[in-house]
């Protein structure tokens, strides 16, 4: 069921107001009721895999509680007959066999993920140099691929790694963990959602709010904005440029890294817009995923405002602890002593950084494209990093330019066009085509075309690209205007502003959205992550 359907509509229509009717103590139960429901209607066989992840996620949790309390029991019992050294070995002991148990939940659960996702895309591989050696070619099997499974394994994982880390306590109720794993606002796309941070929000009731209601209304109408106005509309262009890429080379790449940037940020952004939205309409506050990240001025500046959710996972859950482990303390130190404390240093670090963002680019898809964009967007990041001191000498030799506007204005448009350029891969999906396409835009200087008919040759009136343009500079207005307050809270306190304005947002959706031949209110791009 497609969030821009108009069986979501009502879907989402009947579960707010069942919600609300319901008493306080039974709401927790209408949202459950609801997002195995919204599951099933994308599939009932999908109900198997995220059952299986949650009874997973939930005994493994169980088991490393239970070792935890007995720990501190233990621990609390024999205080005064145990030294200090005593406790720590013991503690080091039962922490090891925690982890144990941690290892086979993350392997049950990560495992599934890695079946059914990448399957496909390692039997290829090992087709491809079977037949390189002269063997015969073979089929590869197709398996299904749950909705939004990366995003709820994920958030399980997040969860059993914070109950090992004693930063929650397992939830002892398995149909409340259930609502954790498969509540359906942020199921197919997030935001990557943190057990500490829902735990009481799903549970505890909520009164009606009409600020609230109003404010997340808005939106939503703000996120079908986005995804219907600009993301969808522009997909039309994208789709015939992306085909036909031997036609359309050097200008034309050009305008494919501008127009993607559009389409991609109006439906990922759209779609958290109505995730949000849906759930502050019921009084629960998710985590923002994005912070107006085409203002960055670096790429390290980017991810850290671009699904937000998705890179504190990585940092928390797999660079932290990669590079303080065991075998990478060896490394440095054996780096240190070979190669001298200045490269020794560095080295772990930076092996830390790139095997996240292999397993980064590996997350959003099971291709080399995707293992490309990460380890090119890691290669942008290290660079960076060792030219922060001639970064800092620059800033202090021409203090008034780098404080300037125009200068950060320079680096704004020099982080989106790198960021455009690597996120191309996503659109080509073959590596060496987008390398030769990326040459093309050195080679073939046919930028006059774009001044006759080239932007109406691909499927886009001149009508459509004004409807594309005039949406772009709508969200750059009001981005730039809700910095600090959003305006849909402002909004929200005045009812008949309110009224008038999802009137008009609704009937703007309906009359410019993308619907029609040619036009189809795509599936967002992350449900297929």
């Amino acid at each position: 069921m497609l969030f821009t359907s108009f069986s979501f509509v009502l879907f989402a229509a009947l579960t707010m107001l069942l919600y609300f009717i319901v008493p306080g103590r039974m709401q927790w139960k209408v949202l459950l009721l609801s997002s195995l429901v919204f599951y099933a209607l994308s599939g009932e066989g999908y109900l198997i895999f995220i059952l299986y992840t949650a009874l997973v996620t939930f005994l493994t949790a169980h088991v490393l509680q239970h070792r935890a309390d007995a720990e501190d029991a233990f621990v609390e019992k024999n205080r005064a007959t145990m030294e200090k050294a005593e406790r720590k070995a013991y503690r080091a002991r039962e922490k090891k066999k925690r982890f144990r148990v941690l290892c086979a939940g993350l392997f049950l659960g990560f495992g599934m993920l890695a079946v059914l996702k990448y399957t496909a895309f390692v039997i290829d591989g090992v087709r491809s140099v079977w037949t390189a050696f002269g063997g015969e070619s073979f089929s590869i099997p197709s398996l299904l691929l749950p909705l939004g499974i990366s995003f709820y394994t994920f958030q399980s994982m997040g969860y059993l790694i914070d109950v090992y880390r004693k930063k929650v306590r397992a939830e002892r109720n398995f149909a409340r963990l259930l609502l954790f794993v498969s509540y359906f606002p942020q199921l197919l796309q997030g935001p990557i959602s943190r057990f500490g941070d829902l735990q009481e929000q799903l549970i505890t009731p909520h009164r009606f709010d009409g600020v609230s209601l109003r404010a997340g209304l808005l939106r939503v109408m703000w996120g079908y904005f986005k995804k219907m106005i600009v993301a969808d509309t522009a997909m039309v262009a994208i789709k015939t440029l992306v085909s036909e890429s031997d036609v359309y080379q050097g200008v034309y790449v050009v305008l494919l890294i501008l127009l993607y940037s559009a389409q991609i940020y109006g439906d990922f952004t759209g779609g958290i817009d109505i995730t949000i939205g849906l759930s502050e309409m019921m009084g629960i506050k998710l985590t923002e995923n994005f912070n107006r990240p085409f203002s960055s001025k670096s790429t390290k500046e980017y991810w850290n405002r671009w699904h937000i959710t998705m890179g504190s996972w990585f940092t928390d859950y797999i660079f932290y602890p990669l590079s303080v482990s065991r075998p990478m303390q060896k490394f440095s130190m054996a780096s240190c002593s070979k190669l001298g404390n200045i490269v020794g240093m560095r080295l772990p670090v930076y092996a830390a950084t790139v095997a996240t963002w292999f397993l980064t680019g590996l997350w959003h898809g099971a291709g080399w494209n995707f293992i490309v964009w990460g380890l090119l967007n890691c290669l942008v990041i290290l660079v960076s990093r060792e030219l922060e001191p001639l970064y800092r000498r620059f800033n202090k030799r021409f203090p008034r330019l780098t404080a300037s506007a125009p200068w950060g204005a320079w680096q704004a448009i020099r982080t989106f066009l790198l960021m455009g350029l690597i996120r191309s891969l996503d659109c080509y999906r073959d590596v060496s085509l987008t390398f030769r396409l990326w040459g093309s835009m050195l080679t073939t200087w046919n930028w006059s075309e774009l001044f006759s008919d080239g932007l109406t040759s691909f499927g886009l009136s001149q009508s459509d690209w004004a409807v594309i343009l005039i949406g772009v500079a709508v969200i750059f207005f009001v981005s730039s205007a809700g910095k600090d307050t959003p305006v849909r809270h402002r909004v929200a306190k005045r009812p008949i502003l309110w009224c008038a304005l999802v009137c008009i947002m609704t009937a703007v959706v309906l009359i410019f959205g993308a619907y029609g031949i040619g036009y189809d209110a795509s599936q967002f791009i992350y449900t297929q992550f």
